[in-house]
């Protein structure tokens, strides 16, 4: 079955003339009569009753009349659709971010984005690192926005965006809240709360451990989200990077000694085409000012 004799069948049904319809399809009535056999040839049956001048639908056509409708205006949709996406006023734009990453950084670039293209439509995939690197190898995100992924693979295209540290995250009802840094002797009695889906935990633990500070007795979150809330239920104290999501019931302080930090980068994969979204936000990320966390990591 061929559009054009979809096309064809909904005139004729439409003007039940087919010399009217073979005028208003712009095609010669011999040629629209032949499109008109093949379609009955095909689906088995007469679809007009010819006569004269009182041509009409028959039994098979009333039935094929709402389906083929319907067919016709799906093909005519798909194709305005695909014009749309070609010619960038219409697209969507799926971005990889790990669970670790506060998707508020991003917020100004993806903003400026989504005013810059109308139209644009954006999906956020969340998971681990591990996941943020199987979706672009796979094809499910153009772009990802994570610390280091734990895969190398020839293909990923990275360029980082900004370095910060990692503080501890404390209530503001704990005592040492008040403090601007505090030695890794006083977090001895502490209990920690744990991040273990951070790309970084086994580094964290063992710079714990040989602190002499027990993970096994800490509190294992299992988002950013459950993390916070322990943290503002004075649970226990935790370690977070500094651009960790904001909280009017948390303090973030330096820690004496600790200096692990992390890089976030923007990815790709090279040679994969890309839409003039992805290239355009990779752009604005790379050129995006970044020094308030420098600052903030240099601070700390």
């Amino acid at each position: 079955m061929e559009m054009h004799q979809v096309r064809y069948f909904l005139a004729v049904s439409r003007l039940l003339n087919f010399t009217r319809a073979a005028e208003e399809c712009h095609v010669a009535q011999p040629s629209l009569t032949r499109a008109i056999k093949q379609l009955e040839h095909e689906l088995g049956g007469d679809l007009f009753r010819r006569e004269r001048n009182l041509t009409h639908l028959s039994d098979l056509g009333q039935r094929m009349l709402p389906l083929m409708e319907q067919c016709y205006a799906s093909a005519l949709a798909a194709k305005q659709m695909a014009t749309s996406i070609n010619q960038g006023d219409l697209a969507s734009l799926t971005i990889a971010v790990p669970i670790t990453l506060n998707i508020e950084l991003l917020v100004p670039c993806l903003k400026e984005l989504v005013q810059g293209m109308c139209g644009l439509t954006l999906k956020f995939l969340r998971g681990t690192s591990s996941d943020v690197s199987d979706q672009l190898k796979k094809g499910g995100a153009e772009v990802a926005v994570a610390p280091v992924i734990p895969e190398r693979w020839e293909r990923f295209e990275s360029w980082p965006l900004f370095t910060e540290s990692y503080c501890l995250v404390v209530a503001k009802t704990h005592p040492i809240s008040k403090q601007s840094s505090v030695s890794i002797g006083e977090l001895r009695e502490e209990r920690i709360i744990c991040r273990p889906y951070c790309e970084d935990f086994e580094r964290g633990v063992s710079f714990l451990a040989d602190s002499g500070i027990d993970i096994p007795t800490a509190h294992h979150a299992g988002s950013e989200a459950d993390f916070v809330a322990l943290l503002e239920a004075g649970l226990g104290v935790g370690f977070a990077p500094a651009s960790i999501a904001a909280s009017p019931e948390l303090s973030v302080l330096s820690v004496d000694g600790f200096d692990m930090e992390r890089t976030v980068f923007a990815y790709a994969v090279a040679g994969r085409q890309r839409s003039i979204s992805a290239n355009t936000l990779l752009k604005m990320l790379r050129a995006a000012d970044w020094s308030r966390l420098e600052e903030n990591r240099k601070a700390a």
